[in-house]
């Protein structure tokens, strides 16, 4: 449950806030809210693409029942990057961009070391969807051990049409699957790329392995034969480091 002193509510200290230019994680608004500041509010959200849900009254009250007017929200912990901006600033200074896309990691520690592990071997940046995925908070900074603070990340309203984006700029693009694919080390993971990584109960989406160009698989010999996502991604991201390194 998020606690009261992590959040701000009211009307007017929401749209302060916005206007400052504070990113917003979430945003909660009351049904059936009306009024001058109400239609101010949802003309900022509007214009700056800002999440948010309409829920009961009872939803918000089980964080405070302060004087919240129907609204509250949560300060996003780090700044969200603009993927259209980034991708054509990582190829202008000669590089082959490498982006995590994450299809609904929702475990916070699974993300904050995914996120570590991203940032040591030279991810350029993480792709993660606005709704149904890990939100970042002090727990997930932690475990990334303050890799959140320097590794891009994108927050995107459709995963599907981010990755065919990435496509359509060049990259190619790869699903981690367990029990389909190449193995990694028969796949070529060199060049600009895209990693797919699924969620830790659903895998990856239907509509994302079929615009993917490679599956690929761990290969296992115990009787275990499924690992956790972040392990996954560990040895992942070390193998296109190695293949990047080897065809230098």
């Amino acid at each position: 449950m998020q606690k009261e002193s992590d959040c701000i509510f009211g009307l007017r200290p929401v749209i302060e806030a916005i206007k400052a230019g504070k990113q917003l994680d979430r945003l909660l608004i009351r049904q059936g809210l009306q009024g001058s500041l109400y239609r101010e509010l949802m003309a900022l959200v509007r214009t700056h693409n800002i999440v948010y849900q309409i829920v009961p009254v009872e939803r918000i009250e089980l964080v405070t029942r302060k004087n919240h007017q129907g609204v509250l929200a949560w300060l996003s912990s780090i700044e969200y990057q603009n993927l259209s901006n980034l991708l054509p600033m990582i190829y202008e200074r000669g590089e082959d961009p490498l982006i995590i896309v994450l299809d609904g990691i929702s475990d916070v520690r699974n993300f904050g070391a995914i996120s570590r592990t991203a940032e040591s071997l030279g991810v350029h940046a993480l792709v993660i969807p606005e709704k149904g995925s890990a939100r970042i908070t002090a727990d997930a900074i932690k475990t990334s051990a303050g890799a959140l603070h320097t590794l891009p990340v994108c927050r995107e309203r459709s995963v599907v049409r981010t990755v065919e984006y990435l496509r359509k700029s060049g990259l190619k693009v790869i699903c981690s699957a367990e029990n389909s694919g190449q193995e990694i080390s028969a796949t070529d993971m060199t060049g600009p790329l895209a990693l797919i990584l699924g969620s830790e109960d659903k895998g990856i989406s239907r509509e994302l392995t079929s615009i993917a160009d490679h599956l690929v698989n761990i290969p296992t010999v115990g009787t275990i034969s499924s690992l956790n996502v972040s392990v996954a991604a560990g040895i992942l991201i070390y193998e296109i480091a190695r293949q990047r390194k080897s065809a230098k």
